[in-house]
């Protein structure tokens, strides 16, 4: 790629996708893709060092037709990715101060969550290697205590720290890549890459066989800190026997993640809107869904929100300063969407990133039954 067509990168305008491409195939103008040195441009190969006084714009589309523009700060807010009953750790932490997990039958020690963490910044550095990669946000749950075996006898109050041991259950974090941007009706994205591990989905107590995890890479609103996921850059169960085998399999997602395709899909979400009764029917009904018998439920498409997440929305549909109802009580789907990521922020981390695609699932079949082809119907009926 010459050096005007990199520089005018910043400048380019979506097409309408036919074809699936991976991430790497939006730098690619000539087909030279075997010959790159890198995933990335070749002019990014002389570069030495990352300009983080210049991000790179990856991506840019105006909203210029919006109704409603919001004014946000293209500062990131440091808000958590996910709330929960979850506490934020440093990397340092998980290495020097947890314990490692083994399958009980044969002692064989389990992948630890540092190691996943790793294995996965070891891929985004292969991808994107003179990107700006920031350190990994981690947050953690279900902390799991002991004790060394020459503290048996003693009581809790008399336990010295090297006497107790620790581990959590369930990890999740993210790795922001603030380089790579792009703006979907008003609101600033950047890629984020991260991933979910929860022993408990693992039987520990039987002998080492595949470890379970979960791996995304989309964007993540600067707004409020919501994720983006998308079917092709989430793998909701990788299987995976060696951390050598978890880097390959992490790798490969991320090249063929198709970036351009997902934010195309989430900027149409902000050309349809909901009215006011359209919403309050989608409110109700997704209430009622909870409750309906398995045949009935079985004929329509699946929403795993609860109670307590729709409860959620229904309050920010009023009262959110970036997602609420426009004055005379419309709605963009972009801004539903966001409702429901926002609501996701409060499950737990098992089923945070599974949620977190259903809502862009359900999104776009809702968005498909304003235009008069889908099977959602039944919750705007």
């Amino acid at each position: 790629m010459d050096n005007q067509n990199f520089n005018n990168s910043s400048n380019m305008t979506l097409q309408n996708v036919k074809t699936r491409k991976p991430i790497s195939d939006l730098y690619f103008s000539n087909g030279d893709f075997q010959n790159a040195e890198v995933f990335y441009p070749s002019k990014m190969n002389d570069i030495k060092e990352p300009d983080t006084k210049n991000l790179v714009q990856a991506f840019l589309i105006s909203d210029s037709n919006n109704p409603r523009e919001k004014n946000i700060s293209s500062n990131y807010q440091s808000n958590p990715f996910i709330l929960a009953n979850t506490l934020e750790v440093p990397l340092h932490h998980l290495k020097n101060d947890c314990i490692i997990p083994v399958f009980s039958k044969d002692n064989e020690k389990t992948i630890a969550h540092q190691e996943f963490i790793e294995c996965v910044i070891t891929a985004t550095q292969k991808a994107f290697p003179y990107q700006t990669i920031s350190e990994p946000e981690i947050r953690v749950s279900h902390q799991i205590k002991g004790r060394t075996p020459e503290a048996i006898h003693l009581n809790v109050k008399d336990l010295l720290e090297h006497q107790k041991t620790i581990y959590y259950e369930r990890m999740a974090f993210i790795i922001r890549i603030p380089s790579i941007t792009d703006v979907v009706n008003g609101n600033d994205l950047s890629l984020c890459i991260g991933g979910v591990r929860s022993y408990n989905l693992e039987n520990l107590y039987n002998k080492k066989t595949f470890e379970r995890f979960k791996f995304f890479i989309g964007f993540q609103n600067k707004v409020c800190c919501n994720l983006c996921v998308s079917t092709d850059g989430f793998l909701a169960e990788l299987k995976v026997s060696s951390t050598q085998e978890l880097y390959s399999k992490v790798l490969e997602t991320i090249q063929n993640y198709n970036a351009e395709h997902h934010l195309m899909e989430m900027k149409e979400l902000s050309q349809e809107y909901l009215s006011e009764h359209q919403f309050a029917q989608l409110i109700g009904r997704s209430r009622l869904y909870q409750h309906l018998p398995k045949l009935e439920r079985e004929n329509i498409p699946v929403l795993s929100f609860n109670d307590s997440h729709i409860n959620t929305m229904a309050k920010d549909y009023y009262e959110d300063k970036n997602f609420c109802r426009l004055e005379d009580g419309r709605i963009n789907l972009w801004d539903v969407y966001n409702l429901f990521t926002q609501a996701n922020k409060s499950s737990y981390i098992d089923t945070f990133l599974d949620r977190n695609l259903n809502a862009f699932e359900f999104s776009k079949g809702i968005q498909k039954t304003l235009n008069g082809n889908s099977d959602y119907h039944w919750f705007l009926s």
